[in-house]
């Protein structure tokens, strides 16, 4: 049974940080058409704190990597802070994002080569946002804001899955996003470390960024101001809290 919140009326000035309009997409392979994502309508305002919730293959992956500019939608409109995602081409969509939205990966995806200082200054050096002093001063400020601060010159094979992690989120606001993606960011996590690190997405939206996170456990869906579910490439459930 498909299920939606209603929702009141909002403002002339309340404008979405993130809207999605009939969003489809579709991959093609051998074996035919596979559709990952149905007519998608959704709103985020910012400073939300969005969970997506959906079993193995519902969407939910697919659906960050469009707001993020890693996926091109087959049809639909994706305005994330304004622009008009859907019309970005890739190398265009790489530059916007690492202004605009942090990534955060389920399996950490620093570079063993580079210190954990070095992962976190890597954004900044791309987009050339800072002066070279001011970038290694502002990753040591992350680093610290993540309580990762004495780790900084190991190796991010040196530290725990968790410690990672907060590297991988500092690195995602090197620059300074307001928004913040995060696809099972703490699917490879014990319960503890987990707790930890949905800690700091918190205090993250606390700050007045707009955090969609993609998650299994339903305990950290519970903690978050809004909780979509997705089944079949289709949002079936919206739920503020």
């Amino acid at each position: 049974m498909r299920r939606t919140r209603t929702r009141g009326s909002r403002g002339a000035n309340d404008r979405p940080i993130i809207d999605l309009r009939g969003v489809v997409k579709t991959y093609t392979g051998l074996a035919g058409d596979v559709v990952a994502l149905q007519a998608i309508n959704l709103a985020v305002q910012p400073g939300e704190f969005l969970v997506v919730t959906g079993k193995s293959g519902a969407g939910k992956t697919t659906l960050v990597n469009m707001i993020a500019g890693l996926d091109r939608s087959t049809a639909g409109e994706i305005w994330v802070a304004g622009t008009p995602v859907h019309r970005l081409g890739m190398e265009r969509a790489a530059g916007w994002r690492g202004q605009m939205v942090g990534v955060v990966f389920q399996g950490f995806e620093l570079l063993p080569s580079l210190t954990v200082l070095q992962n976190v200054t890597l954004p900044m050096d791309f987009a050339r946002k800072y002066g070279i002093r001011e970038r290694r001063r502002r990753a040591m400020h992350l680093l610290e804001q993540m309580e990762i601060a004495e780790h900084a010159h190991k190796p991010p094979t040196a530290v725990s899955g968790g410690q990672q992690q907060r590297v991988a989120i500092a690195r995602a606001m090197a620059n300074d996003p307001p928004i913040l993606v995060a696809d099972e960011p703490t699917g490879s996590l014990d319960s503890v470390t987990a707790d930890a690190v949905v800690r700091v997405f918190d205090s993250l939206v606390a700050r007045g960024k707009t955090v969609m996170l993609v998650t299994h456990d339903e305990d950290i869906a519970a903690r978050a101001s809004r909780a979509i579910t997705l089944f079949d490439g289709q949002i079936v459930f919206d739920e503020g809290r």
